[in-house]
């Protein structure tokens, strides 16, 4: 294999491909990317077994071929080559190693061959549809931070995506929960996605297309099957397998007998939350939350350094209650808000309590509250 190809291109494609690749590997060629010349394009390829990700970028083809190197130090190099160079990547005869050379620049890399490289990708979709970017985008973000790190309850290791008959129309939900809050986001299924499998995508993969959306692709190709999903956001293609796995029943602890109202300005709130759990270096802290007669006053105590309180005006008509909830939850919840209100559906201080965005119909939350 010999090429030249330009610094910016390779550095950008390696950028998303070496994500994948783990640090520490007991595998030796997991710890590579797949380089592959062909057609005046580079083609490069890596994965953990787990997530595949591809990308073709232009290059200079004198001679095609295939190797692999190791992700993170051609990576490395290639970020710390001067801007606007061109890179040249050449094998030896044998294939075992690859000079890359730019400007006075020279490494000789160390390679393992294509063929010992695994690949992820065989199998069909059932399902193709296509779906805005930012659509996406809005579904994981206001789902992904619920997502469960608990290892032992792994089907909570991910967002469960489905589709759903909500009001006569069909819609595309995402749901994340991790026992303690539970977020969930929908919007106009596209078409296509009628009838495609309940599936739950890893918390990984999640974070991949998290970062690949937020590079300014309009749309997002989806093709998906039981066990596979696959993304295709402009020139990558991202294949991950699905948590095999059963998502529980979250309807069911979706309160709806909630008539106490508590509206508030989302931002005021956050910050005051924020400023009352300070005075706790406890990851966790319960705040209190006393609502009476318009008036929310917040409460955090802490038997090593005091107390804080604060109070704030609210919108709220009946009967006074007192609850508690994790600090560091209500923090992550207002934070997904896109309204300049939210609005709080109490029950008692033992029952889980419905948040409502001001700024979002199509999405809620649930929180459990804390003894206080």
């Amino acid at each position: 294999m010999r090429i030249i190809i330009e610094r910016s291109n390779l550095l950008k494609s390696l950028s998303h491909v070496h994500r994948v690749v783990e640090r520490r590997n007991t595998i030796p060629i997991l710890s590579n990317v797949l380089l592959k010349s062909e057609g005046g394009a580079l083609r490069l390829k890596a994965t953990d077994l787990d997530i595949e990700i591809t990308e073709a970028v232009p290059a200079s083809g004198e001679q095609d071929g295939a190797t692999t190197v190791p992700a993170h130090l051609l990576y490395d190099i290639v970020r710390k080559l001067s801007d606007g160079s061109e890179v040249k990547l050449e094998t030896n005869p044998d294939g075992a190693q690859m000079t890359v050379t730019s400007g006075r620049s020279h490494f000789r890399l160390q390679c393992l061959p294509e063929s010992d490289f695994p690949d992820i990708t065989a199998g069909t979709f059932s399902h193709t549809f296509q779906m805005k970017s930012a659509d996406l985008a809005r579904l994981v973000e206001r789902t992904q931070f619920a997502i469960s790190t608990e290892e032992t309850r792994y089907y909570l290791n991910g967002i469960f995506l489905h589709t759903i008959d909500s009001g006569g129309s069909l819609k595309l939900r995402a749901v994340a929960t991790d026992g303690h809050r539970l977020a969930r986001a929908e919007m106009e299924a596209p078409a296509g996605s009628e009838g495609m499998p309940g599936i739950i995508v890893p918390r990984k993969t999640v974070a991949e297309i998290q970062k690949l959306l937020g590079e300014g692709a309009e749309t997002v190709e989806i093709e998906l099957s039981d066990a596979k999903i696959r993304f295709t956001v402009g020139a990558v293609v991202m294949t991950s397998k699905l948590i095999d796995g059963t998502f529980p029943d979250y309807q069911r602890v979706i309160p709806t007998g909630n008539d106490k109202a508590l509206t508030l300005d989302r931002q005021t709130f956050s910050s005051a939350v924020d400023r009352v759990s300070t005075i706790s270096s406890e990851r966790g802290r319960a705040v209190k939350l006393a609502v009476a007669d318009s008036q929310l006053t917040l409460t955090v105590n802490s038997p090593d350094s005091g107390t804080a309180t604060e109070e704030l005006a609210v919108g709220y008509e009946s009967e006074a209650i007192e609850i508690g909830f994790n600090a560091k939850y209500l923090l992550d919840i207002t934070g997904q808000l896109s309204g300049d209100s939210a609005v709080f559906m109490l029950a008692d201080p033992g029952s889980p309590t419905l948040i409502k965005d001001g700024g979002d119909e199509g999405t809620l939350y649930v929180l459990m509250p804390m003894r206080v």
